[in-house]
C-alpha cells in the first residue's frame, strides 16, 4: 500500500491557451478527492491554481496554501483554503512546501513552476529527499523538456538514473498509480563522484 498522504502541485498563475489544462486540473483535483489526497499549492486565487484548489474544496477535499507575505499583499491569496502558511521568501515557501508534502507534480506552468519543478529534482539528485516527482504532461506541454533533459543526458551532464526518476504522463490515473508505485533508481554516489572525477559517467 502507498505511503502517499499529501501531494504538492507546481502549476501555472495562468489557465493557459487552452480549456484541456484547466479540464485537466478539475480531472486531477477529483482524483486527489476519491484517493483522500491532501493538495499542497502555492496559496493562490488565479490560473490552474485556483482550478485544482477550488475544485477539491467544493467537493470537500483538505488543501494547503503557502505563500511569502509579499504576494499576499498583491492580493493573489486564496482565502477560502483548509490552511494557509504564510512565509518570509520563496526559498522556505519551498522548504514549507516539501515538509507537507509526499510527492510532487507539475502541471503545465511557466518560469516559476519549472523554477519549482528543478529545485524538487535537484533535492532528489542529492539525496536530500526521496520523493516522487512527476509532470502531468498535459496536451504534450512538457515534450521538448523531456527531449531537452534526454539531450542533457547524452551530454553527460544528466545521470540516466536521475532523468529515469521523474516520471511524466498525460493521463491523471497512470500518472497517480505511478507515484504510488514509485521506486527510485538508485546512483552509487561513490562511484558517480569517482566518474565526475574522471568525466566518464
Amino acid at each position: 500500500m502507498h505511503s502517499i498522504k499529501s501531494i504538492c502541485i507546481f502549476c501555472g498563475s495562468s489557465a493557459g491557451s487552452r480549456e484541456e489544462y484547466s479540464i485537466k486540473a478539475r480531472n486531477l483535483g477529483l482524483l486527489f478527492i476519491e484517493k483522500g489526497i491532501t493538495l499542497v499549492y502555492g496559496g493562490s486565487n488565479v490560473g490552474l491554481m485556483r482550478v485544482i484548489a477550488d475544485t477539491m474544496l467544493e467537493a470537500g477535499g483538505k488543501v494547503i496554501g503557502v505563500m511569502p507575505h509579499n504576494l499576499i499583499n498583491r492580493e493573489v491569496a486564496h482565502k477560502g483554503l483548509t490552511e494557509f502558511h504564510v512565509v518570509e521568501t520563496m526559498a522556505e515557501r519551498k522548504e514549507v512546501m516539501d515538509k507537507l508534502s509526499d510527492a510532487f507534480i507539475s502541471m503545465p506552468g511557466g518560469v516559476g513552476t519549472l523554477d519549482e519543478l528543478f529545485e524538487v529534482m535537484s533535492w532528489n539528485q542529492l539525496e536530500l529527499i526521496a520523493k516522487p516527482v512527476a509532470l502531468f504532461n498535459v496536451l504534450g506541454y512538457y515534450d521538448q523538456l523531456l527531449s531537452f533533459l534526454d539531450h542533457s543526458v547524452d551530454q553527460r551532464f544528466v545521470k540516466p538514473e536521475h532523468r529515469i526518476n521523474l516520471i511524466s504522463e498525460s493521463d491523471e490515473i497512470v500518472l497517480l498509480e505511478k507515484i504510488f508505485n514509485y521506486e527510485p533508481v538508485k546512483v552509487d554516489g561513490g562511484k558517480w563522484i569517482k566518474e565526475l572525477h574522471e568525466n566518464k559517467f
